[in-house]
């Protein structure tokens, strides 16, 4: 692992000569600064294992520099340890001025993953018998396909660092297996299947189409590595049976992110604060597309935890960081001591059947995580940054993460 951890700081490190060179003077409907990474990538984290291919990422303003927040695209082609392939296309583009910012997060996974069942209290592993406990309980192994196109179109209110704006979503999963390493699993129901036949869906196959409307605050100097100021974001969702989802729902996402500067002769040293909620607010929904661990825009919540390791009905998240320079005066290298916190409902409680009136609230259980990691900055100006995190859960649970660009 240290040899590959270290091939891959060495590639981001050298590849910062090949991003563009910047323009000087600005000249209205052009882009300006533009750089481009190809990035070889290396990456890791519990879900996917070690993971390999191309990780390209640009930067660049739409307007002049002066007036124009930092836009940002983090692509990923990428097969991983344990047979998946990884595409993905995430974009923040602020326009001109700062009028409009477009939101994207678009996703094909040919994947697997492992899932536990529903709520904070769902086990690790649990040897049970299958005329007591017919719901298997612990690691359920998943395969399945996801293709995701959202898009976001927020347009600014005034002069304010408001933005409002709808936003369009889809999800569709499909050729879902369920499996267990071991032969036990023909004695029981897995909670995929279980929870998608009592809520009325397909346990192969099913779609979630919406649209949103969405209100956020944007005063991050830089979004994908801020130094100061916060963000926030609300949005709610309505996903119709005539717009293409398996079954009518609505939802509600809660995010606020602030970051306090420790030191203004150094921005760098900060400690940033991440809150975020996700709320089942009408309806049903299909299994996975529950609020769960690890499944926001970028994949970055429950350092300590596989992506996925809780799911429920509502999810209310919280995280600290202290980010600090390792140099006297450059930026180079940093670090990083992280807490986490999460919670979800829709469970059934520790020790308990199956039971519908038994279900396991907000706040009963909290998961927390914790660890520390290493940043290179490879481009100081666009402050494009390599993350390297070791994370630590409760259980036995932990895993390393190898990332572009800050977690929030």
């Amino acid at each position: 692992m240290k040899p590959l951890l270290l091939l891959g700081i060495f590639f981001t490190i050298t590849l910062r000569l090949s991003a563009q060179s910047d323009t000087s003077s600005y000249v209205p409907n052009k882009v300006y600064h533009f750089s481009f990474i190809p990035l070889p990538a290396v990456a890791s984290n519990p879900a996917n294992g070690w993971m390999f291919g191309l990780a390209p990422s640009a930067s660049w303003y739409m307007g002049d520099p002066l007036a124009t927040k930092l836009s940002n695209l983090v692509g990923n082609l990428l097969y991983t340890t344990k047979n998946q392939w990884i595409f993905s296309s995430r974009h923040n583009i602020f326009l001109a001025g700062n009028k409009t910012i477009l939101l994207g997060d678009w996703r094909y996974f040919i994947t697997s993953q492992p899932t536990y069942g529903l709520g904070s209290s769902s086990p690790n592993g649990f040897d049970a018998d299958p005329i007591k406990f017919p719901i298997f309980q612990g690691e359920q192994q998943m395969d399945f396909r996801l293709t995701r196109f959202y898009e976001t179109f927020l347009k600014r209110i005034g002069n304010s660092s408001f933005y409002l704006g709808p936003g369009y979503h889809l999800d569709i999963h499909h050729k879902i297996q369920n499996y267990l390493s071991e032969d036990r699993g023909q004695f029981f129901n897995f909670s995929h299947d279980d929870y998608n036949r009592e809520k009325g869906f397909s346990t192969e196959k099913y779609s979630l189409s919406g649209i949103s409307m969405n209100v956020v605050m944007e005063n991050r100097d830089v979004a994908v590595s801020p130094y100061e100021k916060n963000f926030a974001w609300i949005q709610y969702k309505i996903n119709p049976e005539f717009l293409g989802s398996s079954q009518s729902s609505s939802t509600l996402l809660l995010d606020y992110r602030h970051y306090f500067n420790l030191n203004p002769a150094r921005k760098r040293h900060l400690i940033g604060v991440w809150g975020m909620g996700n709320f089942l607010v009408t309806g049903k929904l299909p299994y996975m597309n529950l609020p769960s661990l690890g499944w926001d825009m970028f994949g970055r919540a429950g350092r300590g935890y596989a992506q996925g390791r809780f799911r429920g009905e509502n999810m209310v998240y919280g995280e600290a960081e202290w980010r600090f320079p390792l140099q006297r005066e450059k930026d180079t290298f940093g670090g990083t001591l992280f807490v986490n916190g999460a919670s979800f409902s829709g469970g059934t409680r520790e020790n308990t059947l199956n039971v519908s009136n038994n279900q396991e609230r907000l706040f009963e259980k909290i998961n927390p995580g914790y660890g520390l990691g290493l940043r290179v900055m490879i481009n100081k100006e666009k402050r494009t940054t390599i993350t390297a995190d070791y994370g630590i859960g409760q259980n036995g649970n932990g895993g390393f993460y190898l990332n572009i660009n800050e977690t929030f």
